[in-house]
């Protein structure tokens, strides 16, 4: 046996049980490491406004404090307030619910010639198998829900308390950073970081304005069908649907569509079809073109960064990929060489007519030329 081999052997298992472990570790800390990407986003998207307020004199910390702290009681407000609309609307509901169960009753004994009654439907409900368990699966999944609830108090308070000390420590960050790399490298890394806060907050910009746009036109729908709340329920659906990725939609169309049913449940179905056609509008016209100009970069890398995003990462995926897509995109922009296009008309996307013309007759004139000295070789 050749002398290496031992060691060759020995080696390639150390290096297998160093992958291992590492791929151990790395499943292990996904969480964390997405709660961390998470957390440098949102430090990225409050770093212009704790800058202007460090410039002016204010310590980083104490900025970054305010700015969090705004963000927190105008976030905890507008729950309370949804919260009150919500529990006030669900007390009318379940008052109201048996003047709408006897309209049901009284529209299926209509239709379908039958003679049910209300206290029959309501014994038959009580009574039945399946409402029996699902309340005792209620009642043993309590424990399960109050853990999946503290969990995600524990990874908010995480982002938080990441992002806290992003922001408040944003100039040691890239000190640190810099320490380790050459000087033209440092340049490149903080051209990277100055790129990626500029197109975060354009990011931001652009999911703010389609929030409003998508606030207005649900609120002239609420008060043309006259459903109560109509300014606060058009905030949620124009937050909740544009700043929850993938199932921000749904959350925000279902509470309008409750809120409809107590004044009318012909009215519920018109919140959705709205609902429908403005998500549809919103995807293929609005939001295309808005994040283009605003944080730079084609639709269609957009809509695929976007479906890349949430193929890697889900939600969060969703959520940060486009600024992500934008920052690599202009960083790797100033490295790739650009020459001048040449003045051809296929650049511009059309042939000019008389262009076209002279070609197609020149074609026609050398191809009558290679016929007639074809036809001569012939006869010579």
């Amino acid at each position: 046996m050749p002398r290496w081999l031992p060691r060759a052997m020995l080696l390639g298992l150390a290096l297998y049980a160093c992958f291992q472990l590492g791929s151990w570790a790395f499943h292990q800390l996904v969480g964390l490491l997405v709660n961390v990407l998470i957390a440098f986003f949102l430090a990225l998207a409050i770093e212009p406004a704790v800058g202007r307020m460090a410039a002016r004199g204010m310590r980083r910390g104490l900025a970054t404090f305010f700015v969090f702290l705004g963000v927190a009681v105008v976030g905890i407000g507008f729950v309370v307030l949804l919260g009150s609309m919500l529990a006030g609307q669900i007390v009318d509901m379940v008052e109201d619910f048996p003047q709408y169960l006897d309209s049901l009753i009284n529209w299926i004994n209509q239709t379908f010639h039958t003679e049910l009654s209300r206290v029959e439907v309501q014994d038959s409900v009580l009574r039945s198998e399946t409402l029996r368990k699902y309340v005792q699966n209620s009642a043993t999944g309590v424990l399960d829900v109050s853990a999946t609830v503290l969990g995600g108090l524990f990874r908010l308070l995480t982002i938080f308390l990441f992002s806290f000390y992003f922001a408040a420590d944003g100039p040691r960050l890239r000190r640190a950073l810099c320490s380790v790399l050459p000087p033209a490298r440092q340049a490149e890394v903080l051209r990277a970081w100055e790129i990626a806060v500029d197109k975060t907050g354009g990011y931001l910009y652009s999911r703010g304005l389609m929030a409003l746009i998508s606030g207005v036109a649900h609120f002239v729908l609420l008060e043309i069908l006259g459903v109560p709340y109509a300014p606060a329920l058009a905030v949620w659906v124009g937050l909740v649907s544009q700043f929850i990725p993938t199932i921000g939609t749904y959350l925000a169309g279902a509470l309008p569509m409750l809120i409809a049913f107590t004044v009318n449940p012909w009215y519920a179905v018109w919140v959705l079809a709205f609902v429908v056609l403005y998500q549809q509008f919103e995807n293929y016209v609005l939001q295309p073109k808005l994040t283009s100009k605003t944080v730079d970069i084609h639709p269609a890398v957009a809509f695929g960064s976007v479906v890349a995003g949430t193929a890697l990462l889900g939600a969060v995926g969703a959520l940060i990929a486009i600024p992500a897509v934008a920052t690599l995109q202009a960083f790797l922009g100033a490295y790739v060489k650009r020459y001048d296009v040449t003045d051809d008309p296929r650049v511009h996307g059309h042939r000019r007519y008389g262009q076209a013309v002279v070609a197609r007759l020149q074609h026609a004139l050398h191809h009558k030329r290679e016929e007639e000295a074809s036809a001569a070789d012939d006869d010579a």
